[in-house]
Formats: structure tokens, C-alpha cells, sequence
């Protein structure tokens, strides 16, 4: 039934809104109706001619069981904040400034076992017999203590109220309702009952076609502190992934002792910045594994009764990574996800061995949108605008929206504007579908992570703006929607494989220095360095942005100064006299209007002599370019995402792989606009990403060219004769 008209569109419901659900399954086109937290699914909607999705939550909504069996609440590693020793016996309270109704201090398993005090000024571990907990007071004591020395105390905590379920109450006002305690299905008990339980959901929901899991199994990094606000996020956090039941297979698997700070790590938890160790990188081994495997019965049992399996890409999701070789054996049907930008829409349609994916577009329907005054076309807009950038690149196969219907059919241009959304997303599939986009070159983004991490990178909670490293970001939010074939590749993988880089064509380094995205240490591994800077001699194209190979050693910070041509000033070279300052205008920068947009950019940038600097700011350098044999360089202090610095890193792209001549093949000179071609489907497309009206002069693929007018946000598709 899918035309141009029809299908590839998923809508919430709810109890209390039949008809006008099934107005806008006519109006929208869907070909899906789904449930979402706290709503029910109507009787009168379970046979009208489309699918059925139903929220499955494996790890809460069944109250009963938690509370029957709280050994098996699911838990978190916590470290307290820094207490100094003024005296030689120290109190520290473990639940200071965390939400008492979220979590609750675990002491049925041994706590001198699964607990850790350290001496943060010296970095030892606090012998057991120095330290005990009193359960009454809820305080750690440590005596003696060693005075004016810090220290934490890890702990394990039960979670009483999952964290996604507290933040829609919260979000949404909800009064009186029950608190949802987590389970663990990765124990025994739990694990017999979660499969009995879904089988008994299958029974009972025969209306159900797709059951949409959300998730497997544990959820990502998220505390709320005393006052119900966010304290700590990191939405590919594994410390919620615990229990000494799991720790002690872990310990089976590994061969040795498990230790909290292996997940505590210092309090930075383990957060993507942060340089993996060893043990971390074996902890997530064992967790995928595991995971996929269990995942794998849930898939199979809901197969064994004709349904298909969606999974939910987000809440308990950890242990699922999609890019990794584990995901692809579980099965599943489907990934659903959120869509923030450009960059979370690739994470969800680039991953490999599911029949489609969907996204979740923004915004949701809850009341902090949708109330008087707000202005939900505006987010729409915005939303659809920015993905549509990366839809045309790689293609989710189905979009939808989340929430209560009921609140957006108040806003009846917010309706008439995803109508549009709708359309122009079913004419924009039917196009490209089964075809791979015109690719100029193969880029391929080098850090600690690697595909792991693949369109996450710079990435902390979903697609939020932070402003330390919305400068990064951009470089991975241009790439979304650029016409290069992309990949994410590690430090790990370098070594792997001695031919790795044979066929990329530019390698980008993107980060501060010291975290997982420049690389570190790293750097000094004289294989990765060789391999990288032979890369490059040999004709590669390689782009640093903020501190790319920084590592301090032997007389170097940047590791790869000698071929970008740049360096940091961190006082070691203020002795040397600098006099390479002069800007000179290039390739790369011809299509800049006005002051270029570095975001935060860096400081104490200069170059060193026979480089070309194209920018500076006071004596700071900000863009450069160097060759290094027969390969080039090209230097970034920062780049936020705009479709005028989309075009700056297009360019980089292109000269950095001594290309530049190729430039004006399926080509806009207008920035603002953009051309994708599908060589397979012979058509291509001019599309317009402002909110204005654009003029510009469009190449096709042989260089012959024809001036175009585009109404705002417009896409207009060609045939290619």
C-alpha cells in the first residue's frame, strides 16, 4: 500500500483518543500505531488494517516481581564526592546529594568486597580493616585516616526507581504514581520469570505485531541528585551494568579480580573522553556478549510467535552496541531511536544486520513542548531540516513520533507541518532506496573507539549541546550529511591491520588532547605513528582539529607537528621566536563570507616555518595547511556545525586528498544548498537547508552545469540523463 501517500510512518495513541487516531493515520499516512510510556493501547485501534507496535519494557513495569525479589534489583556503581581528612577518623555519607527514592545502598552482598575507599591523594587503596559502614548513620568511617588527604568510597546501589521512568515523571508532572523498580534479567531467577513473563505478553497481546524492546538490558549512566535534577548522564555509560553476580562471571571470564575502580575510574566513570583501560575494554567484551545472548532468547521467543523484534536504541540499551559483531547475531528485526541531529540519525541507519530502521523524530509530544506559548513547528522544523541532511546520505526506512497525540492536535499547523514531514520523507525514500549516494572521497575518523563509538563521538548525552566540545561535534554533525563514505577506525585497528589505510582517503583527528578522540598516548606507539605519517608521505590527506596528536614526548606536543606544520605553546617553546604569521587566502577558504566560525577554537596555536597559515587571531593560529611528501595537512582550531563551515571541511576534505580540481562535480556554489546524486536510481536531488529562498549554480557529475531557484527547505529531484 505504500505510495507517495502512504506508509513508513509510526503515531502514538492513547485511550481517550480513537477517532482522532484514526484521522491522523489518514491525514499522516501511517501504516503503525505504538503505545508509549504511560499510555494504554485502545481495543478500537487493535484491528484497523495497520501494525501494532507495543512497548515491552524487560527490566520494569512489574512491581511484584522486584519486590518479591529485591536480591535481584538491578544496581549502580556510585563514588562519593571528595572528602578531606582534617582529622584522623573521617565520616563520609554515602547518599549525600543523590535522590534517597532512587537508589538504596546495598549491604546484603559483602561490602568489603564490592566496596572501595581509595586515598585520592596518593591513589591507594584503603585497607578493609581501616574502614567500616554504619548502616544507621548511612556513613562510610575510615580511621585512622592520614590527615589532609582526599578520599571517596565506591560503592554499589540498588536502583528503587528507574531513571527513565522518574524522568518522565518528572518531566511530566505525573502525581501518585508508583515508583517502577528495575530488575536484573541477567539473574537467575529473573532471567526464568523475564521469559515466562514474555511469553505470557505474546499470549495475551495477539493484536501486537512488532514488540518494541526497550531495551536489553541496562540502562545508561543517569543520577539524579537530591532535588530531582540530572546530577550525572553519560548515555554510553556501563556503570548501571553491575552486580556481584555479573562481576563475579566477569572475574571467571577475565582471570582476575575485579576491582570497582575499573568501572569508577578516578569518578570519571568510564566516560568516552576518557582513555579505555585494559579492564574496561574487557569489562564491555564480556557485557556484549553476554548481553547478545540473552537478547538473542527474547528475539527468539518473540520469532516463535510470529512477531517481529524492534529494539529501542536508548534507556537500557548498554551491552547492546550496534556496531560491534555481537549485535548482528541477536536477530533482531528492527533498531528504533531517537533523532536529535544528524549525527544520532547515522547512528541508527548505519547499523548493520536488521531489516529497517526508524526514527524518532523531535519533538516529542510531552508538555514541555507542547503548551501555550510554545512553539513545536519551530523544533519540528529544525529537527527534520538537520536529519534530512544525513537521511539523503543513508536513509532510516521508516519515521515517527513519540508522546501524547492528544497534545499535538492542539497545535493544528504543527499537524499540517509533519503531514509535509511525511510526504516529503515517503518521495525522498522511494528515490534512494536500494542505492548507495555518490561518495567524492573515504574519510575515516581515527580515535581510541573506533566504530564502537561510530557517529557517537563528542557525543554525552544523546544530541545536547555542550560548550566544551560542540566545536568537535560539528566535524562529525558536517560528516552526517557530506558526500564521503565514512568510517570510524581505532588506534587498535591500526595495528590490527598493517594495510588498513590503503584505501581511505583522508584521516581525521578530532579532540582535546589527553581524551579518547585525540588519541593520547597513543601517539608515542612508534607503529601507530609510522603508519600514520607513511600514510601520508605516501599521497593520504590527513585533517587535525583542536589538539590532534597531542602527547607530550621528546620535544614534541603534537605529535605529528612535522606534517600539519603546526604546534602548541604550552611554555616550553616560548624561548624560540616565532614569525610565521602572515594569512594568505586558499582553496579551502574560497567560499567563506565573512570571519570564519571556530567556535571555541584553540589557543596558542603557531606554525612552523614553510607552513601556510590561512588564519590566525592574534598570534593564534586557527586554520593551516601543510604538505608532507606527497600528502597534505590541514590544521583546525575548532569547526561548529553550519552548512558554511560544512562547506570549509568539504573543501579541506578535497585538498587534503590533493583533489581540489574535482570540486565541481555534483556541486552547489551556494553553500546553503547541497547535491546529492544516486549514480544506481539516476536521479539526484538540489536541496535547499535554509528557511529562506536560495539561488545557486548547480554542477552535475560532468561538469556541465544550470542555475536553480529553491522555495525555503525545498528539495527539488532530477533524472540523470
Amino acid at each position: 500500500m505504500e505510495e507517495y501517500g502512504f506508509g513508513r510512518v509510526t503515531i502514538p495513541t492513547d485511550m481517550d483518543i480513537v477517532q482522532e487516531t484514526k484521522e491522523v493515520v489518514n491525514r499522516w499516512g501511517a501504516d503503525a500505531i505504538r503505545d508509549c510510556d504511560g499510555t494504554d493501547y485502545p481495543d478500537e485501534l487493535k484491528n484497523i488494517g495497520v501494525k501494532v507496535y507495543s512497548t515491552y519494557y524487560t527490566t520494569r513495569k512489574d512491581n511484584e516481581w522486584a519486590k518479591a525479589n529485591p536480591e535481584e534489583i538491578q544496581q549502580m556503581y556510585i563514588m562519593t564526592s571528595f572528602h578531606n581528612a582534617e582529622k584522623e577518623k573521617l565520616s563520609i555519607h554515602l547518599m549525600d546529594h543523590l535522590y534517597p527514592d532512587m537508589l538504596k545502598v546495598n549491604t546484603r552482598d559483602d561490602i568489603k568486597r564490592w566496596w572501595e575507599v581509595i586515598d585520592r591523594t596518593t591513589g591507594e587503596v584503603v585497607s578493609s580493616d581501616q574502614w567500616s559502614y554504619d548502616e544507621e548513620s548511612g556513613c562510610v568511617v575510615i580511621e585512622p585516616a592520614s590527615l589532609f588527604h582526599e578520599y571517596t568510597v565506591s560503592f554499589l546501589a540498588y536502583i528503587m526507581w528507574d531513571p527513565v521512568h522518574m524522568y518522565n515523571s518528572v518531566t511530566n508532572g505525573w502525581k501518585d504514581v508508583e515508583h517502577q523498580v528495575t530488575f536484573d534479567v541477567r539473574q537467575p531467577k529473573t532471567r526464568a520469570y523475564s521469559m515466562e513473563r514474555l511469553r505470557r505478553f505474546l499470549e495475551k497481546n495477539p493484536h501486537v505485531n512488532v514488540v518494541r524492546f526497550t531495551t536489553f538490558f541496562h540502562q545508561f549512566t543517569l543520577i539524579f541528585d537530591e532535588l530531582a535534577r540530572e546530577k550525572y548522564v553519560d548515555w554510553y555509560g556501563y556503570s548501571a551494568s553491575v552486580s556481584p553476580y555479573i562481576l563475579e562471571q566477569f572475574e571467571q571470564e577475565a582471570g582476575y579480580r575485579f576491582r570497582p575502580e575499573f568501572i569508577i575510574d578516578q569518578g570519571y566513570m568510564n566516560n568516552t573522553y576518557r582513555i579505555p583501560s585494559r579492564e574496561f575494554r574487557d569489562f564491555q567484551d564480556f557485557q556484549r556478549r553476554e548481553v547478545a545472548k540473552l537478547a538473542k532468547e527474547m528475539v527468539d521467543i518473540t520469532h516463535e510467535y510470529g512477531r517481529e523484534a524492534m529494539m529501542f536504541l536508548g534507556d537500557h540499551w548498554i551491552g547492546m552496541e550496534p556496531f560491534m559483531e555481537e549485535f548482528q547475531s541477536i536477530g533482531l528485526d528492527a533498531v528504533v531511536g531517537s533523532v536529535g541531529n544528524g549525527s544520532t540519525l547515522r547512528l541508527i541507519s548505519d547499523i548493520p544486520g536488521v531489516r529497517y530502521t526508524e526514527g524518532r523524530f523531535l519533538p516529542y509530544f510531552f508538555p514541555d513542548v507542547f503548551h501555550e506559548g510554545g512553539d513545536p513547528v519551530k523544533e519540528a522544523k529544525v529537527n527534520w531540516v538537520t536529519a534530512r541532511r544525513a537521511i539523503l546520505r543513508k536513509p532510516i526506512d521508516r519515521i515517527g513520533y513519540g508522546g501524547y497525540l492528544k497534545l499535538a492536535l492542539e497545535f493544528p499547523e504543527f499537524m499540517d507541518y509533519v503531514q509535509s514531514v511525511c510526504e516529503e520523507f515517503r518521495l525522498l525514500y522511494s528515490n534512494i532506496k536500494g542505492t548507495t549516494p555518490y561518495c567524492i572521497k573515504k574519510v575515516a575518523v581515527l580515535n581510541c573507539w573506533g566504530r564502537m563509538r561510530a557517529w557517537g563521538n563528542h557525543m554525552v548525552h544523546h544530541a545536547l549541546y555542550y560548550k566544551q566540545n560542540y566545536s568537535y561535534a560539528g566535524i562529525i554533525e558536517a560528516l552526517s550529511g557530506a558526500p564521503f563514505a565514512v568510517e570510524f577506525i581505532s588506534f587498535d585497528d591500526i595495528r590490527r591491520d598493517e594495510h588498513l589505510l590503503d584505501d581511505i582517503d583522508v584521516i581525521i583527528n578530532v579532540g582535546d588532547a589527553g581524551t579518547a578522540y585525540s588519541g593520547g598516548e597513543n601517539w608515542i606507539d612508534e607503529k601507530i605513528i609510522t603508519a600514520v605519517k607513511k600514510f601520508i608521505y605516501q599521497g593520504g590527506g590527513f585533517i587535525g582539529v583542536g589538539e590532534p596528536a597531542a602527547y607530550q614526548w621528546e620535544g614534541r606536543f603534537f605529535q605529528l607537528a612535522t606534517v600539519m606544520g603546526v604546534e602548541e605553546e604550552n611554555g616550553f617553546n616560548l624561548n624560540k621566536d616565532k614569525y610565521n604569521w602572515e594569512e594568505h587566502a586558499h582553496f579551502i577558504t574560497e567560499d567563506c563570507r565573512g570571519d570564519i566560525d571556530f567556535g571555541e577554537g584553540k589557543k596558542n596555536i603557531f606554525a612552523l616555518e614553510g607552513t601556510t597559515v590561512l588564519k590566525q587571531i592574534d598570534k593564534e593560529v586557527q586554520l593551516a595547511v601543510n604538505s608532507f611528501g606527497r600528502g597534505r595537512s590541514v590544521y583546525i582550531s575548532g569547526l561548529p556545525y553550519s552548512f558554511e563551515n560544512s562547506r570549509l571541511l568539504y573543501r579541506a576534505v578535497l585538498w587534503a586528498a590533493s583533489d581540489e580540481a574535482n570540486i565541481r562535480h555534483w556541486f552547489s556554489t551556494n553553500y546553503n544548498v547541497e547535491v546529492h546524486a544516486y549514480i544506481k536510481n539516476h536521479k539526484y536531488c538540489v536541496v535547499n537547508n535554509t528557511y529562506e529562498p536560495q539561488s545557486t549554480v548547480v554542477y552535475r557529475g560532468d561538469g556541465s552545469s544550470f542555475c536553480a531557484e529553491l522555495d525555503a527547505n525545498e528539495i527539488i529531484w532530477y533524472e540523470i540523463e
